[in-house]
C-alpha cells in the first residue's frame, strides 16, 4: 500500500524568499526588479496618485456638487411655486384681463391733450351752472409723470353754501378725473349786506391726461439720459 505524503506550507520560508526580492535592488533599473517589489511600488503609485488627485481634482468638484445640493430646497420650492401657478393658470389669466380691462376703464377717465380745454370749460361750466362767481380761475403748468401729466388749476368761487356743495359734487361726477385740493371754505365779510350767506371757496383743482406715445418716449428718453449723467 503506497502512502502518500502532503506538502506542507513553509510561511517562514516564504517571507524568507519575499525579503530577499527586495535586496540590492537598483533604483536606476526599476525594470530589473522582481515582481514583489514591483507589485508593492506599483500599488503605492497607485495610492499616491488616487489621494492627489482627490485633493487636486475631486475636492473641487465634491464642493461644486455639495454646493448644488444647497440649492435643492430653493429650486423644489420655486418648482412648487410654478407649478401651482400652472395650474391656476386659466384662473390667472382671467385677473389679468380683468385688470388690463380696469386699466383701460381709468385710461378713458383721462383726457388726452387734445381734450384738455374742453375740460376746463366743463369746470368753469359746473360752476356758472351752480350760479357760482368765479373770482380765480388760472391753469397752472403741467407736471409731467411717467406716463401721465398732471395740470393744476387755482380756482376761487363764491356763492352759496349749497351752491358751492353742488359744485364739488359736480366735479366729482366729471366724466374725467378731477380732484379738489387744499380747499379752505370762509364767509364773505366787509361788503354789502346783500351777500350775508355768502361764502367763498378756494382750492387748487388737479386734472391728468395720459402722455402719447411720443411723449412717453421722450419721458423714458430722458429719464435714461440722467441716469447715464449720474452714472459717470
Amino acid at each position: 500500500m503506497a502512502k502518500n505524503s502532503t506538502a506542507k506550507f513553509d510561511l517562514n520560508a516564504w517571507f524568507e524568499e519575499i525579503q530577499e526580492q527586495f535586496r540590492g535592488l537598483n533604483p536606476q533599473e526599476p525594470g530589473q526588479w522582481p515582481l514583489a517589489p514591483r507589485l508593492l511600488t506599483f500599488f503605492a503609485a497607485a495610492t499616491v496618485a488616487v489621494v492627489a488627485g482627490w485633493f487636486l481634482v475631486l475636492a473641487d468638484a465634491q464642493a461644486s456638487l455639495d454646493a448644488e445640493a444647497a440649492k435643492e430646497p430653493a429650486l423644489r420650492q420655486d418648482f412648487k411655486t410654478k407649478l401651482i401657478q400652472a395650474v391656476n393658470l386659466p384662473e390667472l389669466r382671467k385677473q389679468k384681463s380683468q385688470v388690463e380691462e380696469y386699466v383701460n376703464q381709468l385710461e378713458k377717465q383721462l383726457p388726452g391733450k387734445a381734450e384738455m380745454d374742453a375740460l376746463l370749460s366743463d369746470i368753469n361750466n359746473a360752476g356758472v351752472g351752480r350760479g357760482l362767481q368765479f373770482e380765480l380761475f388760472r391753469p397752472g403748468a403741467e407736471v409731467v409723470r411717467d406716463y401721465y401729466a398732471e395740470k393744476p388749476i387755482a380756482i376761487k368761487v363764491s356763492g352759496r353754501y349749497h351752491d358751492i356743495g353742488s359744485f364739488s359734487a359736480d366735479i366729482a361726477n366729471l366724466s374725467r378725473i378731477v380732484t379738489l385740493n387744499n380747499l379752505n371754505v370762509a364767509a364773505v365779510t366787509g361788503r354789502d349786506q346783500a351777500l350775508t350767506g355768502t361764502l367763498t371757496m378756494e382750492a387748487m383743482a388737479r386734472t391728468y391726461r395720459y402722455l402719447d406715445a411720443g411723449e412717453v418716449a421722450e419721458q423714458r428718453k430722458a429719464k435714461s439720459g440722467s441716469k447715464a449723467g449720474a452714472k459717470k
